[in-house]
């Protein structure tokens, strides 16, 4: 291998590891971002058109992202003590386009400590920007057993984390 082509082979890794870690911190900065009711650091995690489906509901565009924190059933959670938590997701990352699929779960107060409200599957599609790395979309589908959040994980760990893979709303 010449000189070149190690250099080249060097700059790739260090960009695949660079990747890796600013997708990683965009991801952990949600759960403060939600605990605190900073509906604009929310909002900045997704492109313009990004959208988030949950329970029935989908968020489409940052106006939308920024305003759930605002929502009653977050509001509850945030002011009884909350703490949105993600696992560390199994990562595919091609080209200028990535999928995360991991777990979150929601912990509020209860008495002298906490209780898990939620635990949820999710997929996160993420794309770079100009800006950096963004979320396009994420899936969250709470784990009761329903096939829907099995398949969501099914699909991130047994090769359907394809990034060309497209989940917009229809």
């Amino acid at each position: 291998m010449t000189l070149e082509e190690r250099l080249k082979t060097l700059e790739k890794r260090v960009r695949q590891l660079e990747d890796r870690a600013e997708i990683l911190q965009l991801m952990a900065t949600y759960g403060p971002a939600v605990d605190s009711r900073n509906g604009d650091i929310v909002a900045e995690l997704w492109t313009e058109d990004g959208h988030y489906r949950t329970d029935g509901l989908d968020f489409a565009g940052r106006e939308e992202l920024a305003a759930l924190v605002e929502l009653p059933g977050h509001r509850q959670y945030v002011d009884a003590g909350s703490a949105h938590v993600l696992s560390l997701p199994h990562l595919v990352i091609e080209d200028d386009r990535a999928v995360a699929t991991g777990y979150s779960r929601v912990y509020v107060v209860q008495g002298d400590g906490h209780r898990v409200a939620r635990t949820s599957a999710n997929r996160w599609e993420l794309v770079r920007t100009a800006g950096g790395w963004r979320v396009q979309s994420r899936i969250n589908r709470r784990l009761t057993g329903a096939e829907e959040a099995r398949q969501l994980l099914h699909g991130g760990v047994a090769g359907g984390d394809d990034p060309a893979v497209d989940s917009s709303p229809p």
